[in-house]
């Protein structure tokens, strides 16, 4: 015979066991609740997807330039048509905007930046200088240029640097690993080669990469993303 108390136990027994169960899905609920929340914050810490879209909001590139995606450009930068900016490449615009003309190569790990000078820092008022980059410029494998101002068909050959109160004129060659910091208007075909940074003046300008730059106009698409073209006065995507 079973008894009323016994009755009351089984019953209490088979109510209770549902309850646990539902008990637990919402506490595990609750916790994928929160785990969820806390990747998405850990996610806007490092990676800020804005960041990405505001550095890009200034960056015009010219209808037939070829840019890269793994190239790094920051600031406003203008790039002109038929230039080729290789992966890895940096542009730098710091201290003001940076024009880059047309038929510019621009090589693997090239750094151009219009940076502060020593004395001054990014806090302070300071008017800020266009760095100009005229057309069929060469920036070869691991160069610096900080040059303001930069002619037309001018070679800064592989790791080379060029500082900021330097002016290229047309036609100048800097050889590998030479160092140019000097305050002053490099003369035009001006040749500076050498452990010594010797130099000497040509008598024809470097010719234009015409078909180089028609090589990698065709090859670079086929085997690397490029940046979209974005005209001015829109703010690339």
């Amino acid at each position: 015979m079973i008894t009323k108390k016994q009755t009351n136990m089984t019953h209490a027994t088979h109510v209770g066991q549902p309850g646990t169960g539902s008990a637990k899905v919402r506490k595990s609920q609750i916790i994928s609740k929160r785990s969820t929340h806390s990747q998405a914050g850990q996610y806007s810490k490092t990676s800020r997807p804005g960041d990405h879209q505001a550095s890009w909001k200034t960056v015009k590139i010219a209808a037939g330039a070829v840019v890269c995606v793994e190239s790094e450009i920051r600031g406003d930068v203008t790039i002109g048509p038929r230039t080729v900016v290789h992966p890895k490449a940096r542009i730098i615009a710091e201290a003001g905007p940076i024009v880059i003309g047309e038929g510019n190569l621009i090589e693997e790990q090239a750094l151009i930046i219009n940076g502060y000078p020593e004395n001054i820092t990014p806090d302070s008022e300071v008017e800020p200088k266009t760095m100009t980059i005229g057309l069929n410029n060469v920036f070869e494998v691991g160069c610096v240029s900080q040059a303001l101002k930069i002619g037309d068909n001018n070679v800064i050959e592989s790791k080379a640097d060029v500082g900021r109160n330097v002016i290229l004129t047309s036609g100048c060659i800097i050889g590998a690993f030479c160092q140019v910091n000097t305050c002053e208007v490099i003369p035009e075909n001006t040749v500076i080669f050498g452990s010594g940074c010797m130099r000497r003046v040509q008598t024809e300008r470097p010719q234009p990469q015409t078909l180089q730059l028609d090589f990698l106009m065709k090859i670079l698409p086929n085997y690397h993303h490029l940046k979209k073209t974005v005209k001015a006065g829109h703010n690339a995507s």
